[in-house]
């Protein structure tokens, strides 16, 4: 399952992708927003983030005006990796190397298609693992106690 959603920036870009998803079999749930109506961003990146950190779905795709913002309050949660991606290589290395789990799109500054093979990459590439898991796990530096490790 991916959860996907997107800020009053992001409902065309938003509609495309689901589109794109349905026409690869993709099991995904829409989080909103569908209109061009201001609201907060983060509330949808919580949304999405929550439902990767809970295991309700394996991945997200958050988009907003940049992706910044998107991709800042995601990765507020726990387990959760978060990718700010531009291009196609970028997404490939944040799943490669970095096991991201979110990825965050920029509505105002990618072109749609580029936004598909973007996300193409990013659905289908796998974490290599190794040395990167060593990585990885240094990622979450706060315990729930917000002690150190």
């Amino acid at each position: 399952m991916i959860l996907i959603a997107a800020d009053h920036a992001g409902p065309e870009l938003k509609r495309r992708l689901t589109a794109f998803l349905e026409a690869r079999g993709h099991d995904y749930r829409d989080l909103g927003v569908s209109s061009t109506d201001a609201v907060d961003y983060p509330d949808l990146a919580h949304r999405v983030a929550e439902g990767v950190a809970t295991g309700e779905a394996r991945q997200g795709i958050l988009i907003c005006g940049t992706g910044i913002g998107m991709s800042m309050a995601a990765n507020r949660h726990h387990g959760v990796r978060a990718a700010l991606c531009h291009d196609p290589l970028t997404a490939e290395l944040a799943r490669r190397h970095n096991d991201a789990n979110v990825l965050c799109l920029g509505a105002r500054v990618l072109e749609p298609e580029m936004a598909e093979r973007i996300v193409e990459v990013f659905l289908t590439t796998p974490f290599e693992g190794g040395r990167h898991q060593r990585r990885v796990d240094k990622i979450e530096t706060a315990s729930s106690e917000g002690e150190k490790p």
